[in-house]
Parts: structure tokens; sequence; C-alpha cells
């Protein structure tokens, strides 16, 4: 463990984790409101007339971003579901695809830096790729939305039932419970994809849960619930940055999920590493 401890250490510096991350985080806020259009364009056909879906899409956005970030974003947000159109659909998800597959590059990049290989694809082909990557994170995504809104339905289902009230109370909290877990998985699922798929590894081994995902999935919410609580008690952007603050905050964020995320794919590549190492002196 101290050799895995050590190694990852002195790799976040040899692969400028910290470097990568802003670049991520860049990329990140690039990929952001192309697809909040996106979104809000297939909401905005519907949303208007299903107020409480909407406000409970919000809702769930509001439990990552920071409270000082998401006034920004909602605007954005409001502003775009306003004027949402079948053509301003379309456009959107060609708009958002496109955006996205330009963040998941930079994640490609960053994790061919972090397992030590040379991406052979071409740049068509690595296109296609984070393209086709994008699509199944999109998919993953849904799915954990999905989840978070079929606890909730079935919580209210619950409550609306004539049951016992204890056990109304006991149903609608395990409903709830079991959306958290499975938007979880989910989302475990989704570091565990990017990290199978992005980096140009020519012998590849499909694990549903990996010891870097789960540090990178714990971590990332971790550090975006200490980033709130931070910014509760010692929101200091908005005074430095005056009325950019809230970018800056994001931008932060953006930066811890860019970090978080290489974090991750390093402890997978220094335990992929130790365990080839101890292999080959047990053959030796």
């Amino acid at each position: 463990m101290s050799i895995l401890a050590k190694q990852t250490w002195q790799s976040l510096f040899d692969d400028r984790l910290f470097g990568r991350a802003a670049e991520l985080g860049f990329y990140f806020l690039f990929a952001l409101f192309p697809t909040l259009f996106s979104a809000s364009s297939i909401l905005g056909l519907a949303a208007q007339s299903a107020a409480k879906f909407y406000d409970e899409l919000l809702g769930y956005l509001a439990l990552v971003i920071p409270t000082s970030a998401l006034g920004t974003v909602l605007a954005t947000f409001n502003e775009t579901t306003a004027a949402a159109t079948t053509g301003k659909l379309t456009f959107g998800l060609v708009a958002a695809v496109w955006s996205a597959s330009v963040g998941i590059s930079a994640i490609q990049d960053a994790l061919n830096a972090v397992y030590k290989v040379q991406d052979t694809r071409t740049f068509l082909g690595a296109r296609i790729y984070a393209i086709g990557l994008t699509i199944i994170l999109t998919v993953i995504v849904t799915l954990i939305l999905c989840a978070f809104l079929g606890g909730d339905y079935l919580a209210a289902v619950a409550y609306r039932s004539s049951y016992n009230h204890l056990l109304i109370v006991v149903a609608a909290s395990i409903a709830r419970l079991v959306g958290w877990i499975v938007a979880t998985a989910l989302l475990t699922l989704s570091f565990a994809v990017i990290y199978y798929c992005s980096p140009d590894v020519k012998v590849r081994c499909w694990h549903w849960l990996t010891p870097g995902g789960s540090i990178a999935a714990l971590g990332w919410v971790l550090a975006s619930l200490g980033l709130r609580i931070y910014l509760h008690f010692f929101d200091s952007y908005t005074l430095t940055y005056g009325s950019l603050g809230a970018v800056i905050i994001l931008l932060t964020w953006f930066y811890i999920s860019g970090f978080m995320l290489l974090f991750g794919a390093e402890v997978n590549s220094k335990i992929e590493a130790i365990t080839a190492e101890n292999r080959l002196a047990g053959t030796a």
C-alpha cells in the first residue's frame, strides 16, 4: 500500500495531473452550455407543461454544482429553454455531442499520458471514438437521472397509498435509497467506461468496479460537497472576481472534477504496473 501511495504521489507531478486537470476544466466548461442547450431544447418541448418534472431535474443539478455558480447555469438553462424549437433541438443535439466529444478527446490525451501510451489512432478515428464514448456516457447520465426520478416517483406513489403510515414511510425511504444506490452504481460505471475506453491501451481488461473508479467517484462527491461547504462560509470568489465570481467557481468545480477523474486513472495505472512487476518477479 505504501509503494502504491508513493508511486501515485510522484506520478501526480510526473504526469502533470494538476495542469491537465485545469485543461479538462476548460473543456468541461466549453461543453457545458451546448449540452445544456441540447437538454433545454428537449425539455423545452415538454417541460413548460411539466413544471414539476422540470424542477426536479434542476434540483438534481443543484446537488453537485456549487450553489454560488448555480444561478449562472440556471439562467442560461432558462433562457435557452424559453426559446426551444424543433430546429434548435436538432442543432443542439449535434452541437452538444460535438462539444462534449472535444472534452472526451482531452480526457483521451490525459489518460494516454497517465498510462504512458502513445495514441496510434488517426485524428478522425480518435474523434469518432470520442463521439461514440460521448453518446454512451450521455445514456449513462440519463439513466442516473432516471434512477433519481424513479426513486422519487415510487416514493410519491407510496405516500398516496392508504396503508399504515409507518409502512408508507419505510417504503418511500427504501424507494429513494434504491434510487440513490442505482445512481451511485451508474456513476461508478461511468468512470469505469472512461478508464476502459479512453486510453489507447492495446490490451484491455474490463472491470465493473475498479479501485481508481471508486476513489474517483467518492472523491468527486466529497470534494463537491467540500467546495459547497467552503463557499457557504467563505465565499471570497465574488469579492475577488466580482461578477465573474460564479464563472470562476464553476471552473474551480470543473477543475476538481477533472483532477479526481485523472487521479482515479493514476491509481488504476499504478496498481496495474505494480501487479505486472510482481507477476514478472514471481516468474523469474
